[in-house]
């Protein structure tokens, strides 16, 4: 992927606008997402791109992601994040700005008043030694159920005090036990990949 940079040497938001842009125009790259048969909808396309400075400030964009959660060594817990903070933009291909000047070429499930740009930079700080950073795709953790959530915290409070590799470890044994119940359930097709990345302070 080419990457268009600012006067910092950061990513700017123009970029991941126009692969949005990209994937709402196309197609072809839209009918490349899977089809759910039995709930007649099409597999959606998310994106979350972050850059992580080494005092542990992580700034991002998000197109339809899971929004990532913050772990708290000092508290045990899942920190609540400012909500203004976060921002959040449909998936891709799904939302483009309401003053493109070609926007009658594009499907868009909802307009934006505008183009992404720095505004809409989300930004978290890990604050104490220890403090976690997890991301995950959905095929981990929807973003929404608070019950999965609550068996994930108890995840990190037996695990959070391990190596960065061993709480990712611990996490996608969790995830995996949740398939099996899945598939005994009869519902194989809610099986998602997974991802999970922890970034930790030390």
């Amino acid at each position: 992927m080419l990457s268009e940079l600012d006067h910092h040497g950061m990513t700017t938001p123009e970029l991941f606008e126009n692969i949005n842009l990209r994937l709402a125009h196309s197609v072809t790259a839209r009918n490349a997402l899977g089809l759910s048969e039995r709930e007649n909808a099409r597999e959606i396309a998310t994106m979350l791109y972050g850059e992580l400075h080494p005092y542990g400030y992580f700034r991002f964009v998000n197109f339809g992601h899971p929004p990532p959660l913050v772990f708290s060594a000092e508290y045990r817990k899942f920190v609540e994040l400012d909500k203004d903070r976060m921002v959040q933009f449909l998936p891709l291909g799904l939302q483009i700005p309401a003053d493109h000047p070609d926007r009658k070429r594009y499907f868009s499930m909802q307009f934006r008043s505008r183009p992404a740009n720095s505004s809409d930079v989300a930004e978290i700080t890990l604050m104490s030694p220890g403090d976690i950073l997890f991301l995950y795709t959905d095929g981990v953790y929807d973003g929404s159920d608070a019950e999965e959530r609550q068996h994930l915290e108890v995840v990190m409070q037996e695990h959070y005090s391990k190596s960065a590799r061993d709480i990712c470890t611990a996490v996608l044994e969790h995830a995996t036990k949740e398939d099996d119940r899945l598939r005994q359930i009869g519902q194989e097709d809610q099986i998602d990949d997974k991802t999970v990345f922890i970034i930790k302070r030390e």
